[in-house]
């Protein structure tokens, strides 16, 4: 019945990212996916192990699609405009695909994660953060912050935290990244 369906694995991870997209990623399972396709669920296992399984191909596709992303967003930009441009991939990459950003933070297994574009996202961060002249472990530091504040940024005005009040996010949004790019030009160096 699959072959008959043209189901291939791409098309089944690009399916179950779509659904991501619209019902969240916690609610992607193989049954789910057969039931979009209208097929039934062993029918899906000559191309996905499992549920988790298909959740691990739609984060690689995900950590793949931010880091082309960032890539083109970051070309020829540094400082605070590499900053900048690399914090709004993320933040519009959620807010078109909130189900496939949250695939993205999905806890992969160390051979999943070796193979993922995971490794791509830490080297344009470095790549930014070679603008401010950091040095490890200041370096790594500031990897983690600057993720840490995306994220919590982005995953607290996804869930509407920000709606209520006033000033406006976006206005927010840019005075954050105003007080990150301060913060990393001032930053001395641990002893």
């Amino acid at each position: 019945m699959a072959a008959r369906a043209g189901l291939t694995t791409e098309r089944l991870v690009t399916a179950g990212a779509e659904l991501a997209d619209e019902v969240g990623f916690a609610q992607v399972t193989v049954s789910a996916l057969a039931r979009q396709f209208d097929v039934k669920v062993a029918s899906l296992y000559s191309h996905l192990k499992n549920s988790h399984d298909l959740k691990t191909r739609i984060a690689l596709l995900a950590l793949a699609e931010l880091a082309d992303r960032g890539s083109a967003a970051l070309a020829g930009r540094a400082g605070r405009d590499a900053l900048a441009a690399f914090a709004n991939v993320y933040r519009d990459y959620a807010r078109e695909h909130p189900g496939r950003y949250a695939a993205a933070q999905f806890r992969l297994d160390p051979e999943a994660a070796a193979a993922s574009a995971g490794a791509r996202h830490a080297q344009m961060m470095r790549a930014i953060l070679r603008g401010y002249d950091l040095a490890e472990p200041d370096q790594t530091h500031a990897v983690r912050l600057l993720g840490s504040v995306f994220h919590g940024y982005v995953s607290l005005e996804l869930a509407g935290g920000f709606s209520h009040s006033a000033p406006d996010s976006q206005e927010s949004w840019e005075w954050t990244l105003d007080r990150l790019d301060a913060l990393l030009r001032g930053w001395t160096t641990t002893a």
